[in-house]
């Protein structure tokens, strides 16, 4: 239902407006915060929907108060009586025709004309009545900022619950009951602002609450002010945090606060553990990534920091024993992931051989195939995945976006990995923000790619020897007196589980897994990535000439470039291509490295051409100054009655005089440059220098003669 001088505020931009008048199918109301508000035409069917849609909610009259006339200054007493007479005797009787729009203005006008005063004037009376209630008190001039405290209404019965204990000015300040309506706007206020992701705390909704349904509204200097009522007419904390219990959903909160993707991350129940999905080792795998918390530098060049590696694992669901690992500077991708995958099916003693590390086979015993490999959608859609399930029978189940619970136990062992290394390496990550004056770690990075695969490689060793806490043993495990490490469990699985366990030939599994690239046929030889190859096959066929700048597809290994190989025969065979002499500096590099030298190179490169665009320009500045002059000078000095015919026959006349003189310039007198300076002469008597005469310098016979040949040609000329 709807009531006539009911206050209604809608959610969305806390407008609020009353209802001043009802009539058949149509409501009319008006805005009580606007400066002059005249009154607006709605359908009673719309407003009841909007109450209904919880568009609109209805509030306690801001306005609603008891006033005492004692309270009242006689200033304030007498424009109240004066301006309740002109409602009675002026307004009134036209109520009707103000209520509509068409004409309102007209009567508007005819009122004040009669009354003698501005059209405004008249707007601004009508607005004060119909805004604050209708009332006599309605027409007090600014009442909410006399000064005089106001008075709770009496309600039907006392308030309900404990009482306050807190008094203002010795008077028990007894709140306000919790109606239904007060329930609503408690319900709105938490969806509108404390399940946002604003991460609003409970007392700042609580005090939006205030603001927005327990406030006076007056503008100061331009802006909007709220002056928050008296204790004993709004709801307190207390009752509010009550409420709030009870409206409470926690699911629902932190999805909206924060995200339904936080909310399956890290609140949702968990009623069953990962090892509940495996009957035995190699049923399932799960395979991730992290980029390690440390900087590591060049092999090449330990001044030259490479930035952070990326960690692939892939680890055994059943054991927790890890499986497979590669570390390197591909970033979370389809090509680490591969190079994870090509580890898992190695032989791990001489994988660590490679790092010198001495192990024994029972250290680290995994060298197979599962049925079932849990992976990040990113890396595992598409590419050669198809290659594994088709051509190696393992399905690839993807988890979730932003998912990682579901591989929990892998990402579990990264936070373990990083944080060894924190504690031990040099260049590791100490905190995410450096304050002012902290050295930066970055610059004590030390290690280098190996060095850090062969720590990474100890950590794991470590790993799959410990105790694994809170593992949910089986009875036969404890029977057998099983301590629940990886390996104990790993070859307890093996004995007494059936598992998943497959083995496969490597090179069939690099050719299914490891990453393809395009070669290129050159005379020099198959180039892949600036390095050079060859093979017996190219040079028995005469590949360097028959399909000179031909593309090639070829299968490589990133951590071993010496080789690349040539898949053919359906995929069942290959051709082993080597590494060329040019290319052999490179043999002990991983393929990243190679790929940093050579961005490297390119960088200084570009940076050189900036430089010779620079001297390029300048040069082009020199030679027109060069030429401008010459032009400039032969334009002072050329005769214009020399023909043209003249000028060129007199081309080898010239040519020897020029020829003449510089042989003069040019020519070489080591007896001159030697002694070049003369000893002075001193007088003994006098301890001075004796100047002497500077003899005239003859001439040669041989240069008076060539000018006076240049003379008379001169001459011609005049």
């Amino acid at each position: 239902m709807i009531y006539i001088n009911q206050v209604l505020q809608y959610v969305k931009d806390s407008k609020r407006m009353r209802v001043i008048e009802i009539q058949e199918s149509y409501v009319y109301i008006v805005d009580i915060d606007a400066h002059t508000s005249m009154p607006k035409k709605m359908l009673y069917a719309t407003l009841v929907t909007e109450i209904e849609q919880k568009v609109l909610l209805a509030i306690a009259d801001p306005f609603a108060r008891v006033i005492i006339d004692e309270d009242l200054t006689a200033v304030q007493i007498q424009k109240r009586e004066e301006d309740w007479r002109t409602i009675q005797q002026s307004f009134f009787p036209f109520m009707e025709e103000l209520l509509q729009k068409h004409g309102r203005e007209f009567k508007i006008k005819a009122i004040a004309k009669q009354l003698e005063v501005t059209p405004t004037k008249v707007k601004k009376l009508l607005s004060r009545y119909w805004q604050r209630g209708m009332n006599k008190n309605a027409m007090l001039p600014d009442y909410i900022n006399s000064g005089g405290r106001g008075k709770e209404k009496s309600l039907s019965k006392e308030k309900a619950g404990r009482p306050r204990r807190v008094t203002v000015s010795g008077e028990y300040q007894t709140g306000i009951n919790i109606t239904e309506e007060v329930k609503l706007q408690f319900e709105h206020s938490i969806d509108k602002y404390y399940r946002k992701t604003n991460n609003y705390s409970l007392k700042d909704v609580y005090h939006f609450i205030l603001r927005d349904f327990y406030s006076d509204r007056y503008k100061e200097n331009g802006e909007m002010k709220y002056r928050v009522w008296d204790a004993n007419r709004i709801p307190s904390y207390h009752q509010f945090y009550y409420w709030f219990k009870k409206f409470e959903d926690p699911k629902k909160d932190i999805q909206f606060r924060q995200s339904a993707k936080e909310f399956e991350l890290k609140s949702r129940p968990l009623v069953s553990n990962s090892k509940s999905e495996t009957n035995g080792p190699g049923t399932r795998f799960q395979i991730d990534a992290t980029i390690a918390d440390i900087y590591l530098v060049s092999s090449l060049d330990i001044n030259r920091i490479i930035g952070r590696p990326v960690i692939y694992a892939v680890l055994d669901v059943y054991s927790r024993i890890i499986t497979g690992l590669y570390v390197g500077l591909e970033g979370p991708s389809w090509l680490g992931a591969m190079m994870a995958l090509d580890n898992m099916a190695a032989d791990k003693v001489d994988f660590c051989k490679k790092y010198n590390i001495d192990i024994e086979e029972g250290q680290w015993p995994t060298h197979h195939l599962p049925e079932i490999i849990i992976a990040d959608r990113g890396e595992f859609e598409g590419y050669s995945v198809e290659n594994l399930i088709n051509n190696l029978n393992i399905k690839i189940e993807n988890t979730t976006a932003y998912r990682g619970d579901l591989k929990g136990i892998v990402e579990r062992k990264f936070r373990t990995l990083n944080g060894k290394v924190k504690q031990k390496a040099p260049g590791a990550i100490q905190k995410e923000y450096r304050e002012r004056g902290d050295r930066d770690y970055r610059l004590d990075a030390t290690l280098n790619l190996r060095e850090f695969t062969a720590i990474i490689i100890t950590l794991v060793l470590h790993h799959n020897h410990k105790i694994i806490e809170k593992y949910p043993m089986e009875k036969e495990m404890i029977a057998d007196n099983i301590v629940p490490t990886p390996i104990n469990l790993w070859n307890w699985g093996i004995k007494n589980r059936k598992g998943r366990l497959r083995t496969v030939d490597r090179t069939i599994l690099r050719l299914n897994v490891l990453p393809r690239g395009n070669a290129t046929i050159s005379r020099a030889g198959i180039k892949f990535k600036n390095l050079f190859y060859g093979s017996r096959q190219a040079l028995e066929e005469q590949w360097y000439l028959k399909f000179k700048n031909k593309s090639i597809e070829i299968v490589y290994d990133p951590r071993n470039v010496e080789k690349i190989y040539i898949p053919h025969d359906g995929g069942m065979d290959f051709e082993t291509c080597s590494l060329l002499e040019p290319s052999f500096q490179y043999k002990q590099d991983f393929i990243e490295e190679i790929i940093f030298q050579q961005q490297l190179r390119s960088e200084l490169e570009e940076i050189e051409r900036s430089k010779q665009v620079q001297l390029t320009i300048n040069t082009e500045a020199m030679l027109e100054d060069i030429i401008t002059k010459a032009k400039n000078k032969k334009k002072q000095l050329q005769h214009q009655s020399t023909s043209k015919k003249e000028e060129l026959a007199s081309i080898r006349d010239n040519k020897a005089i020029e020829k003449e003189l510089n042989r003069q310039v040019e020519q070489f007198d080591l007896e001159s440059e030697q002694f070049d300076q003369k000893a002075s002469v001193i007088d003994f008597a006098t301890k001075e220098k004796v100047e002497e005469e500077t003899p005239k310098k003859s001439s040669s016979r041989l240069m008076d003669k060539l000018r006076k040949k240049r003379d008379e040609e001169y001459g011609k000329n005049k």
